[in-house]
């Protein structure tokens, strides 16, 4: 959708994509021809959309509209990609719904009102335990994310550059082609009215209803992670080569520590150490506002370690990004950002060597779903007599770490401190505007 001033968008979010939907409609929903109750099963033949094996097709698809409070149930939503708590679980949603045929299969979009698709983010990814400052900065937060999103569509997305010897990808919007948003963490976590059950999530929303951060005269391109580890990460690390000036590094306490951690002895002794900054918290009722009952199923996020054997590496290499190598000899990194997140990480092997990157790159290339983060040390293990060896993984944080913390914003809130100056302390020289 196209962004104007003044008006609050209906946007676009993308739900599922498979090659048959099944859809419980609570109520009744309509396009120019016909009306639709009950379930209905969506599924693609030679001439197009089948609608309960009657063939049914508009050029862009289906669109239904609701009738009055109508809403509607889909089965096995998937959410969590590629992650280890990924799960299907039936969702339901309010808003338009809408049908379209992509890479022969079938796309299922909400079109919902932006502050409709709020309320579901933010009790999404907040519980009714948080903190008022801190539902009201995310929700400024998401929707000044979401606003940006809609008028860079315009921008390049996925970006690769590979040689022979170098894979260097970065991956923004570059599954949306045909929506706004995807309703998994790729975006922001959006599962409906399933999850609207949090009055002071619905509250804080209400009363930021249309206000957005903004840099001069630019809506800002808000970004957000689980836990930085300490430090906030730059733009750059993750995705394209630019630096916006309220996406800088911040060191996530009350010191004025402004130490970045880009050569190896700087990210070793950061990594390492257990300091003090908001987000180094195992507080269980903290905690409990951020992370959902999946989310707990990771144990530690601050500082965490991975072991696997170099066997385990040459396995996941082959299985994750397609290159064989040898034997992996080594893992040394080669470029780090300011919290010691590794933006380009040689491989060594025993037939060649590889050198990849960006941050998300390097954290799918080494796990079967992704590592928590980037910014790890290596030690290497070599047992002589076996001839095998074992990297161990010492690492900070949980996601890319630009923008706002999530878990450092949630004990920021529990302090006392104003949703304003949460969001002061991560997207520095930044103003919040009312836009509609």
């Amino acid at each position: 959708m196209i962004f104007e001033s003044g008006s609050e968008p209906v946007i676009e979010v993308g739900l599922l994509l498979a090659e048959k939907i099944e859809v419980c409609l609570h109520g009744n929903y309509s396009n120019k021809e016909k009306t639709f109750t009950n379930n209905i099963e969506i599924t693609i033949s030679d001439k197009g959309l089948v609608v309960d094996g009657n063939f049914y097709f508009e050029p862009d698809g289906l669109n239904l509209k609701p009738e009055n409070d109508a809403t509607f149930t889909v089965k096995d939503v998937v959410f969590g990609i590629g992650f280890h708590w990924e799960r299907l679980e039936d969702l339901t949603f309010k808003g338009e719904l809408g049908f379209k045929i992509e890479d022969r299969k079938i796309r299922l979009i909400n079109r919902v009102t932006l502050e409709d698709y709020l309320k579901s983010v933010i009790s999404s990814e907040m519980s009714a335990t948080a903190s008022n400052a801190l539902l009201k900065a995310h929700a400024v937060m998401s929707r000044s994310w979401l606003i940006a999103q809609l008028i860079q569509k315009h921008k390049p997305d996925t970006h690769i550059a590979d040689a022979s010897n170098e894979i260097i990808r970065w991956y923004d919007r570059e599954d949306h082609s045909g929506f706004d948003v995807c309703a998994d963490d790729h975006c922001q976590r959006y599962q409906g009215i399933t999850r609207i059950t949090n009055e002071k999530a619905l509250k804080a929303i209400e009363e930021t209803r249309g206000l957005v951060l903004k840099f001069k005269d630019e809506i800002c391109d808000a970004r957000f992670s689980k836990c930085c580890g300490g430090i906030t990460e730059r733009f750059d690390t993750c995705w394209e080569e630019e630096n916006p000036p309220y996406l800088q590094p911040v060191f996530d306490g009350t010191g004025t520590d402004t130490r970045n951690y880009y050569d190896e002895a700087g990210a070793k002794a950061f990594i390492l150490k257990d300091m003090d900054a908001f987000c180094n918290t195992s507080d269980t009722k903290i905690l409990d506002q951020v992370l959902n009952d999946y989310d707990r199923e990771t144990p530690a996020f601050f500082r965490w370690k991975e072991e696997m054997t170099a066997l385990e590496i040459k396995r996941l290499l082959k299985k994750k990004i397609g290159i064989e190598i040898g034997d992996i000899l080594d893992l040394i990194p080669l470029d780090r950002g300011a919290s010691g997140r590794i933006f380009r990480l040689k491989i060594v092997g025993s037939e060649n060597e590889i050198t990849i990157g960006k941050e998300l790159e390097i954290r799918k290339a080494l796990s079967e779903s992704h590592l928590l983060s980037s910014a790890f040390v290596v030690d290497k293990i070599t047992d002589e007599t076996r001839g095998s060896t074992l990297f161990k993984l010492h690492g900070a944080g949980w996601g890319h770490g630009v923008g706002l913390c999530q878990i450092g914003a949630a004990v920021m809130g529990e302090k006392g401190y104003s949703f304003e100056e949460i969001l002061n302390h991560y997207f520095k020289q930044t103003s919040l505007e009312k836009i509609y």
